[in-house]
């Protein structure tokens, strides 16, 4: 097999994993909180070393999958009127105790629990800034939140709800639509800004996620293209060595 063939297996290569990332955000198109994940790509560069270069040879560009990162666009408001609902305006992630640790999350879907504690969908726990479940006192039902994470009912304070900023969020570790597992360190957020009664949808774009589709799709046929053409290139030239061998 000779280097344009490898040239573009690497480029098939890279297109499959874009074409991957696009399809997962446009399924989570719907998901309150979710954040699109972009890929970057570069040329990795193979230069022969202690051989004479033919004339007109160039060094060989392969393309190189370089990582996935969070678009950190925020994604429009949904008002529900549900008070234990809440979206955070700008930066920050809510913090949840889930069965395999704390995790992140802009899903402020929020609900109590039996016991007054407060939770999403999947029973895990809001935690304030202490990181304690937050819990509101049996009977208490006026909720109220301030901008700053302050939550308190009729008979008081309840407690500030966590919100926290992370050092580098390409080093966030998606897990499923809403978490993530930040394999970096956290901060308390300085100055949160929550709204309550709101939900963050996700910032996906569908129709710039289909034309982003149909673009790779594209490209992946041509380069497919490129490579059935070359297989009948070499083809046909080892047909023609051998049948001058053979003559």
């Amino acid at each position: 097999m000779e280097n344009p063939t490898y040239i573009a297996l690497s480029r098939l290569d890279t297109q499959q994993r874009t074409m991957d990332v696009i399809a997962n955000n446009i399924a989570n198109a719907n998901t309150a909180g979710f954040r699109a994940s972009r890929t970057v790509f570069n040329d990795y560069l193979s230069q022969q070393h202690g051989v004479q270069a033919p004339p007109g040879a160039k060094t060989l560009s392969y393309t190189q999958d370089r990582a996935t990162y969070l678009d950190r666009t925020e994604g429009s408001f949904t008002k529900t009127d549900n008070p234990l609902d809440m979206a955070i305006g700008g930066d920050g992630f809510f913090t949840v105790q889930t069965p395999n640790g704390m995790r992140l999350t802009r899903c402020g879907e929020f609900g109590l629990l039996a016991d007054g504690r407060i939770a999403d969908s999947a029973g895990n726990l809001l935690l304030d800034n202490a990181g304690s479940p937050m819990q509101v006192a049996p009977g208490d039902t006026d909720i109220r939140l301030a901008a700053d994470g302050t939550m308190t009912t009729e008979n008081g304070r309840v407690g500030t709800v966590g919100v926290v900023t992370v050092a580098d969020s390409n080093r966030l570790v998606a897990e499923g639509g809403k978490m993530f597992r930040a394999d970096t360190d956290t901060t308390a957020a300085a100055a949160p800004k929550l709204v309550q009664g709101m939900i963050e949808n996700s910032n996906v774009q569908p129709m710039t996620e289909l034309t982003r589709m149909l673009q790779t799709q594209r490209d992946f046929q041509f380069v497919s293209q490129f490579v059935d053409s070359e297989a009948e290139r070499q083809q046909g030239a080892i047909d023609k060595l051998t049948q001058s061998a053979g003559a």
